[in-house]
């Protein structure tokens, strides 16, 4: 019998597999999202579409077309009135006297003056030209109306018909009617189309001259301001030089030219490359096109230096970070360095940075100075931070003739022997008075035992030109100013450079917009070296810097004036100069009067007790033709041996180191000259009775007018 167990128990699992039931899972709606206000929407869609790539290009492409005709209308007016007005030469003028080049602004204005000239001249000739116009006229028409009749006699004649006589004139006035016919079927829509096609013209000026924003350019040209320098772009940019002989060496390169290339190194704030030119290239091809090679390398002038290392026909290219050489540099060490002292004899001054952003350092041992460049462009801060420098060595002495007169030496009071300030003749007196103590002081140690030490002296006149250019003469009618012989500045200055560097007496000077009457060529050739700030033509830069510097690459005359204030361009041995070049441009430091006062109190506590006068003791005044003639009493003649002493004994201070040169340079000129009697040399007394006789008629005679 089989039982049947039922379990009462509900089992808790669901089933599986075919029996499991099917669930269904109720998935809620999203909430509804809020609808903007349609203004709200209307916004966002116009700014997408106004920051769109599409939409940004379009409206710079319609800005830059626009652009390119209304500024191309503005180029052709502004060209139209320079051809018809003398403002090109009035722009000319201007911009020569700014810079200061007073020669330049002469010529400019003489040309403006042959143009008005010759504009005069053609308007009266207008006043002419209507009756000659008629006269012609009526003579140009009867002799062709002529020549048409003789034309048709001849072809009558020809052909036995009468009525052809006419017939070149009826032919001709045929040919004017159908002229006229054109005329006026083109005139309409000449006068349609001749609107567009101006405009057409307008915007191809301005497209070539890319008269247009920044902003609105395309991408590829905007990207190109300031590029980084690749040897593909310096290729490119000597190839559109415009010298034939590189352009078609490097299209028949196989490298496309970049074998002319060395590599591009980072030097400073900008990059250095060596160009190799190829056979038929000269350097000065490359030199003379200074500011195209600049603008091909997407960079402005002052931003490419072109210099010439020891390879032959190499050129050496130092480009610029665009916009790099327009930030300023770090304070001067000397303002920073409460510490720093000088040493003169081993030292180097910290005068600024090159471009490369190297420190600049100038060594002023044994070395005469020179320093130039057009008014207001930093010369005075330049001369100035080297001796501020300088008076930081406790051996070292100044004399410091001012002739501006405006306090920029004032701070060196208490440092300096002499310190004379001001920019008046009787101020140049005293500088040339101050100079020649120096010369006297120079003899001294020249005539001093072998193996002497010397302590350094410094001459330094700051705006020399003021002393060239000085008029007056002293009481002998010897010349203050000049460059003359019987010049005393100059001759002073010459003498110091002569011979000063042997015992440690050194010239420094500084000059303003140099010519050869401010500046003569043996003093600017004097000194070892050279500086020169902005300058305006090629010409002050050779006076500047000479010859050899200009021909090597040296162009002070491309600095910006204004801009590039206290950037000097050097020729000195005392400076590191690349192998090659034969100069280097220096950014200096500035150092502010407030801080140069602070300098030169360090300077004073170094070495105290220094009294610095402000003017030159003369003394007694002597007269030396009268004392000669004291000294040789009653006798006929005395040998100059002799005078020399005897005058030595009247007065040792004044008369004590006379030499034979000395006493000939007084009496040059008088008619009491010596001159050998008997092999020796010799002065005769009547002669220097008839000086003194003739000196005093001449004081009578300028008294009397």
């Amino acid at each position: 019998m089989t039982e049947n167990v039922i379990n009462l128990h509900k089992p808790t699992d669901p089933p599986t597999g075919a029996n499991a039931p099917t669930l269904l899972t109720v998935v809620p709606d999203p909430a509804p999202t809020p609808r903007l206000p349609l203004w709200v929407r209307s916004g966002r869609a116009i700014k997408a579409a106004a920051t769109d790539e599409g939409t940004k290009t379009v409206v710079r492409a319609v800005a830059r077309h626009g652009l390119y005709t209304f500024n191309g209308g503005r180029i052709v007016a502004r060209r139209t009135w320079d051809g018809r007005t003398g403002a090109r030469y009035e722009r000319m003028i201007r911009a020569a006297e700014a810079s200061g080049n007073l020669e330049v602004a002469e010529e400019w204005e003489e040309r403006l003056q042959r143009f008005r000239e010759a504009r005069h001249r053609r308007r009266m000739d207008l006043l002419h030209s209507p009756v000659e116009v008629a006269k012609g006229a009526a003579v140009g028409t009867g002799m062709g109306i002529g020549v048409l009749v003789a034309l048709g006699v001849i072809m009558a004649i020809n052909t036995k018909h009468p009525a052809d006589v006419i017939t070149p004139l009826a032919a001709t006035i045929d040919f004017i009617a159908a002229l006229l016919r054109i005329v006026q079927i083109v005139w309409g829509p000449a006068l349609t189309i001749g609107p567009f096609l101006a405009l057409l013209a307008l915007w191809s000026v301005g497209a070539h001259q890319k008269a247009a924003p920044a902003w609105s350019m395309p991408d590829n040209v905007r990207s190109n301001e300031g590029e980084p320098i690749t040897p593909s772009i310096v290729v490119k940019a000597l190839r559109d030089l415009g010298v034939p002989a590189l352009r078609n060496a490097i299209k028949e390169m196989g490298d496309a030219g970049a074998s002319m290339l060395g590599p591009i190194r980072i030097a400073g704030c900008g990059v250095e490359v060596d160009v190799t030119l190829p056979s038929g290239v000269s350097t000065i091809e490359v030199q003379n096109r200074r500011r195209k090679l600049a603008e091909n390398l997407t960079r402005h002038e002052h931003e490419v230096f072109i210099m010439l290392p020891v390879a032959a026909r190499t050129v050496r290219l130092w480009i610029a970070d665009s916009g790099a050489l327009d930030e300023p540099i770090g304070p001067s060490p000397l303002a920073t360095d409460e510490t720093m002292t000088a040493d003169y004899k081993k030292g180097r001054a910290p005068w600024g940075q090159d471009l490369r952003g190297d420190a600049a350092g100038l060594s002023l041992y044994q070395r005469h100075l020179l320093i130039t460049g057009l008014s207001n462009q930093g010369k005075t801060a330049a001369l100035r931070s080297l001796a501020l420098w300088l008076a930081l060595d406790r051996q070292v002495d100044f004399l410091i003739g001012d002739l501006k007169g405006a306090g920029d030496w004032a701070m060196f009071t208490g440092r300096a022997r002499v310190l004379i300030q001001g920019p008046t003749d009787e101020h140049v007196i005293e500088v040339t008075e101050m100079v020649e103590s120096a010369v006297d002081e120079m003899n001294r140690r020249l005539q001093a035992p072998p193996g002497t030490e010397f302590p350094p002296l410094i001459v330094l006149v700051d705006e020399a030109q003021v002393a060239f250019m000085c008029p007056l003469k002293d009481e002998e009618k010897r010349p203050y100013g000049g460059s003359k012989a019987t010049s005393r500045y100059f001759m002073a200055v010459r003498k110091i450079h002569n011979q000063g560097r042997a015992v440690n007496v050194l010239m420094w000077q500084g000059t303003q917009d140099p010519t050869d009457q401010n500046l003569p060529k043996l003093v600017r050739e004097g000194a070892h070296t050279r500086a020169s700030l902005a300058l305006g033509t090629e010409s002050q830069a050779r006076m500047a810097l000479g010859d050899k510097a200009v021909d090597g690459g040296a162009a002070p005359n491309l600095l910006r004036p204004g801009l590039d204030k206290g950037t000097v361009v050097v020729a000195s041995d005392g400076i590191d100069i690349p192998a090659g070049q034969s100069s280097i441009t220096v950014r200096t430091h500035y150092i502010d009067t407030d801080t140069a006062y602070a300098i030169c109190e360090r300077a004073k506590a170094l070495r105290d007790n220094v009294t610095t006068l402000h003017a030159i003791d003369r003394g007694e005044v002597r007269d030396p033709l009268a004392d000669i003639a004291t000294v040789m009493g009653d006798a006929a003649r005395v040998r100059t041996k002799d005078v020399l002493s005897r005058l030595g004994a009247l007065d040792a201070s004044t008369y004590g180191e006379w030499s034979f040169l000395d006493l000939t340079r007084v009496l040059d000129g008088t008619g009491a000259e010596p001159y050998k009697s008997d092999g020796v040399m010799t002065i005769a007394r009547d002669r220097i009775v008839r000086a003194l006789a003739d000196r005093g008629n001449e004081g009578s005679a300028s008294a009397s007018q």
